[in-house]
């Protein structure tokens, strides 16, 4: 997932532009980007994948004065790109996952287009959505044509001479939220970059909705279209704390899910700790419902260490996995721990990393409690997880049945025979004690909002 953050001010942009745009850092790894508009296009673009935003952008933004521009930390493409184009040159930055892009582009190139973003013989996402919408006839009109021909998410925004568009995608995976105070407008993936910069919430963007913000102020360009499909998955792992979607935040969503795990606990314990930063919450709420003190028995060591799940190579994801945490020894020895996360993805740092320093420290019982249900299913709308093969849930389904399977209705079923199997299997590789996984209702009731407003498809591999 990346992070995109817009502004458009009566006055100069480009401080509140760098700190709104930084407050993203914790969903992308591999890129960031800035535009503003001074007359004409100012662009920077970096490499962020040994390195924090700040660093790269620091001396630079200073040099980049305007009063409107777009940001981006990106999960995986450079952004923004800048197009000269028979709408007047312009800059995007995109959040979210395009399953049909090969085809797309193999329709491009036979029309006659070429890409000038290519990595790794693929092309550039946000370079293709450009693409797309320049088939229109102005860039409302070319916005609505990419949304009909793409298969999967696709939120941005468009820095253009009369202001910042602002579209999410047609069914609302992942949020845009307009902030506002006197004489800025702003728009952003995550709320949390509001609260220091003095935004006010004014409002979500419905699904499909695009809208044009102007120093003037904010002109719909298309309502949405009264279908979402929030990514449940933001509250329980990828979003910020502080950040709020459809109105409820994630640090309560969290603490929710870890309350909902202990109402159903069964084993006695010394201790509740949580994985930092996101497995934090899910063990306060789990203290605080059973009683069982919440202490600190792994920490992190500076902000400078990423997440492990967003690094798109498996060698960098075990570094940051292996580097980051740092067991208390002290706390630890002779204990029986409950251990609070979010997710189990690909198992491999928890049993490689985690679960190995905490037995290094002589712990006497791990305990581990999943804020969600299994991941059984590669994301289609999100750069995240992409193959089957990754998935732990799959890699015990897989050892149980003695080789792949299409149909695993039967493992989705939390009541089923197969279901228990697989949890068994998961624990047993994992070498913990005890395993249990948050049930989907519980998750759901956690959030607050209607299942039929949630995407779940990471869970249960339906969609609307």
């Amino acid at each position: 997932m990346s992070g995109i953050f817009g502004v458009v001010s009566q006055g100069d942009c480009r401080s509140e532009l760098f700190f709104g745009t930084d407050y993203h850092s914790h969903l992308g790894t591999e890129f960031a980007g800035l535009a503003v508009w001074n007359k004409t296009l100012i662009r920077k673009i970096h490499n962020i994948s040994d390195s924090q935003f700040k660093s790269k952008f620091f001396c630079e933004y200073e040099n980049m004065p305007g009063n409107k521009g777009i940001g981006v930390i990106s999960s995986k493409d450079e952004q923004p790109i800048f197009v000269k184009s028979k709408f007047g040159p312009f800059a995007i930055v995109t959040n979210g996952f395009i399953d049909n892009a090969q085809q797309l582009t193999e329709l491009l190139y036979q029309q006659g287009q070429s890409f000038g973003e290519v990595a790794d013989g693929s092309v550039n996402h946000t370079e293709l959505v450009a693409k797309l919408i320049l088939g229109g006839k102005d860039i409302v009109d070319g916005i609505q044509l990419m949304f009909r021909k793409i298969q999967g998410s696709c939120s941005l925004l468009i820095l253009a001479e009369e202001g910042i568009y602002a579209a999410r995608d047609r069914y609302g995976y992942f949020p845009l939220v307009i902030g506002e105070k006197k004489g800025s407008l702003a728009v952003t993936t995550e709320t949390a970059a509001f609260h220091n910069l003095g935004y006010k919430i004014k409002r979500y963007l419905a699904p499909a909705e695009i809208i044009l913000l102007t120093a003037e102020g904010i002109k719909v360009k298309q309502k949405g279209n009264g279908v979402n499909q929030t990514c449940a998955f933001l509250w329980i792992y990828t979003g910020f704390p502080a950040s709020c979607y459809e109105g409820v935040n994630t640090e309560i969503v969290r603490e929710n899910c870890g309350r909902a795990l202990a109402r159903r606990e069964t084993v006695a314990a010394d201790l509740v700790s949580g994985i930092p930063d996101s497995g934090t919450a899910h063990a306060l709420g789990y203290a605080m419902e059973s009683g069982i003190p919440y202490r600190r028995i792994l920490v992190k060591y500076t902000p400078g260490y990423g997440r492990s799940y967003t690094p798109p190579s498996q060698k960098t994801r075990d570094l940051v996995a292996k580097m980051k945490l740092i067991p208390i020894e002290e706390i630890i020895k002779g204990k029986r721990v409950i251990i609070c996360d979010d997710s189990i993805v690909r198992g491999t740092q928890f049993k490689n990393f985690t679960i190995t320093k905490l037995k290094q420290c002589a712990v006497k019982e791990i305990h581990l409690r999943i804020a969600c249900p299994p991941l059984m299913f590669p994301c289609k709308f999100n750069f995240s997880t992409r193959t089957t093969q990754e998935l732990a849930a799959r890699k015990a389904i897989r050892a149980l049945e003695g080789r792949d399977i299409q149909d695993v209705t039967e493992y989705v079923d939390e009541n089923s025979s197969k279901h228990r199997a697989m949890v068994d299997w998961i624990r047993k590789d994992l070498e913990v004690t005890t395993l249990v996984y948050q049930r989907l209702n519980d998750m759901v009731e956690a959030i607050g909002l209607p299942r039929e407003k949630l995407c779940t498809y990471c869970w249960t591999g339906k969609t609307l």
